[in-house]
């Protein structure tokens, strides 16, 4: 990776995350995410990761001498506002107590540059769904075959509610002037200018 930073005449973005999670429980022993950013900082380009843990905060001094020489971006995805749900479908995730206004509440208070947001529910993948199932029949019995029955095989679960839930998160950002557009918060991701405002962005 260090002779790559070192051959690359233009800085940019490096992401991180987005197939699988930098902060798993193996990097408290190897650290390989760390000496990751360590690079990164050292040449100064930017960094944009990705995670659902709160590992991340032990690489904090980091990110923050990441973001005062060029860009840094944190997405931290939001599984649910509900903490026992949370620990029931994803038991190895960190969690947050808040419902969904809640969530829009905290990310006005911090100061959140853009929300990443396709719609409000889950996506299965094979591998994924089978033990999403497998979950449903451990805590919520019957609750399996009515999710088979309404969506089949499909990639995208969109809640029930995903309509009104949606405009909700749409007209609180716009109000709020955080970024709520999908392809906006792309640009946002990608984008390494000389200079600009020391923002997060969140994705949930």
């Amino acid at each position: 990776m260090e002779k790559s930073l070192k051959s690359k005449r233009k800085k940019c973005m490096i992401g991180t995350g987005a197939m699988c999670d930098p902060y798993l429980h193996i990097e408290e022993k190897l650290g390989l995410t760390r000496k990751c950013l360590e690079l990164i900082d050292q040449y100064e380009y930017g960094i944009a990761i990705q995670t659902k843990s709160s590992r991340i905060l032990r690489d904090m001094d980091l990110l923050v001498s990441i973001n005062k020489k060029a860009k840094t971006v944190v997405q931290m995805t939001m599984t649910t506002y509900d903490e026992s749900l949370c620990k029931i479908l994803e038991p190895n995730v960190s969690t947050t107590e808040e419902n969904v206004s809640g969530i829009l509440e905290y990310c006005i208070e911090a100061g959140v540059k853009g929300i990443i947001c396709f719609d409000m529910g889950v996506t299965l993948r094979e591998g994924d769904r089978e033990y999403f199932y497998q979950a449903l029949d451990r805590h919520f019995p019957g609750l399996k075959g009515r999710y088979i029955s309404t969506y089949g095989n499909s990639y995208n679960v969109s809640s029930p509610n995903n309509k009104k839930l949606m405009k909700l998160f749409h007209e609180r950002c716009s109000k709020n002037g955080i970024i709520s557009d999908v392809e906006a918060c792309f640009r946002y991701l990608n984008e390494f200018p000389d200079r600009y405002e020391q923002l997060s962005l969140f994705d949930f």
